[in-house]
C-alpha cells in the first residue's frame, strides 16, 4: 500500500505505540486528495453487513464510516433509546431479611419485556396516584413461605415458595392493557425478561407483598433503563506476514493469536507453513511482538473505517430494533441542531 494511503486508511500496531490513530481524511490535507465530505461519495462507499443475528444479540459491519459516527450511537443505545423499567415500589408487607430499599433496588434492575414505543414519558412532578395505560406498567407480588416436608432437609422439599424470583411479578392491567396487551395469563406481552432473577429468599411465616409500577425513561437517568447489556465496536484487525514463517517458527506465531487467526498447512515437500486463516479474530494482543525472530515478519494493523459492531440486549426489544431506535434519536439531534442554527441565521445581527 501507498505510505499516504496506509496513514489515512490503517492504524499499525507497533511494538511500543499505535501510529496513526487519529484520522487525517479532511480536505486540503493531501496534495491531489479530494477529501470533501460528499453524500453520493458515501452512499457508494458505506455498507452494512450483518454477519451474525440471534434472539439478544446482533454483530455486524459498518464498512465506510467514520468512528466518531459509530461512537455516537454507541451512546445513544446505552443512554438515550427508551425502555420500560420498575421506577415506584409501594411495599405493603416485608417480613424478609432484605430491607425494603434493597428489595426495591433489586426490582429496578429487572428487565422488564415491553414495547417502549406503545408508552409515553410520564410528566416530570407527576403524582404517583395518577397513572394511566398510557404511561404505566403495574406488577403485584405476593409471595409467603410455608413448610411443605418438614423432615426433610432439602429447602426445596422442605418450604414451599421459599425463593422469590422475577417471575412471581404478575401483572395488573391498567385500563385497557388487558386488551391491548392479552390477557394477564404467563403467555401475556408485558413481563419479565426472565422468570428465574432470584429477588429474596424466605422462611415459614415470612412474606412479600408489594405493588410495582414501570415508567418510561432513559439510561441517562438511571441504568435500569438502559436497553443493552452491552454495545461496543472494533476496527477491522489485518494481519500481513511479511516473510513465510515455517516449521516451530509456525507453531509459536499461531500460539501468539487468538484461536483461529494463524493457521498451518503443509506443503507438497512436506514443510509446516504459515497464514492468515481469520483476522477478524484476532484480539490484538500483539503477543507475536514479544518474538524477536518473529515481530519483522508480521505487520499488524486495522481498517480505519471498518467497524465490527457489537450489540447485546438486555430482553426488552430485539436488538436490531435498538439500532433503528438509536438511528432515530441521533436524527432527532440533527433536526433540532439544525433547526437552532436556522433560528440564529435568522436573528437580526444586533
Amino acid at each position: 500500500m501507498d505510505p499516504v494511503e496506509k496513514i489515512r486508511e490503517r492504524v499499525v500496531l507497533g511494538e511500543h505505540d499505535v501510529q496513526d490513530c487519529s484520522s487525517t481524511k479532511f480536505p486540503f490535507t493531501y496534495a491531489g486528495k479530494d477529501d470533501g465530505w460528499s453524500l453520493d461519495r458515501f452512499k457508494r462507499g458505506f455498507k452494512v453487513v450483518v454477519t451474525r443475528m440471534e434472539d439478544l444479540s446482533i454483530e455486524f459491519d459498518m464498512i465506510g464510516m467514520d468512528v466518531a459516527l459509530a461512537n455516537a450511537f454507541r451512546r445513544i443505545l446505552l443512554a438515550e433509546v427508551p425502555t420500560m423499567a420498575i421506577e415506584k415500589v409501594f411495599i405493603h408487607k416485608n417480613t424478609s431479611v432484605i430491607q425494603d430499599e434493597v428489595l426495591a433496588h433489586r426490582l429496578g434492575l429487572v428487565p422488564i419485556c415491553a414495547n417502549p414505543h406503545m408508552f409515553s414519558f410520564r410528566e416530570e412532578g407527576a403524582d404517583d396516584k395518577t397513572i394511566s395505560d398510557q404511561d404505566t406498567i403495574r406488577f403485584k407480588l405476593q409471595v409467603k413461605c410455608t413448610y411443605n416436608v418438614k423432615d426433610s432437609i432439602d429447602p426445596d422439599e422442605r418450604y414451599r415458595c421459599h425463593n422469590v424470583y422475577s417471575g412471581h411479578l404478575k401483572l395488573d392491567p391498567i385500563g385497557r392493557q388487558e386488551f391491548t396487551f392479552g390477557s394477564i395469563t404467563d403467555d401475556g406481552e408485558l413481563k419479565p425478561v426472565h422468570d428465574n432473577i432470584l429477588i429474596a429468599k424466605l422462611r415459614p411465616g415470612q412474606e412479600i407483598d408489594l405493588e410495582a409500577l414501570c415508567f418510561k425513561g432513559i439510561g441517562k437517568d438511571h441504568t435500569k433503563f438502559s436497553p443493552v447489556a452491552t454495545a461496543s465496536y472494533r476496527l477491522l484487525p489485518e494481519i500481513e506476514l511479511l516473510e513465510e514463517v515455517t516449521g516451530e517458527s509456525a507453531e509459536r506465531l499461531r500460539a501468539s493469536f487468538a484461536e483461529g487467526v494463524i493457521g498451518l498447512k503443509t506443503d507438497e515437500d512436506g514443510k509446516t507453513k504459515a497464514y492468515v486463516e481469520d483476522a477478524r479474530r484476532d484480539t490484538c494482543s500483539r503477543n507475536v511482538l514479544r518474538h524477536n525472530d518473529l515481530k519483522d515478519k508480521v505487520k499488524l494493523s486495522r481498517v480505519r473505517d471498518h467497524l465490527l459492531f457489537f450489540i447485546e440486549s438486555t430482553g426488552g426489544m430485539p436488538p436490531g430494533i435498538l439500532m433503528g431506535d438509536a438511528i432515530d434519536v441521533l436524527i432527532a439531534k440533527c433536526d433540532h441542531f439544525i433547526g437552532e442554527l436556522d433560528k440564529t441565521s435568522e436573528a437580526p445581527i444586533k
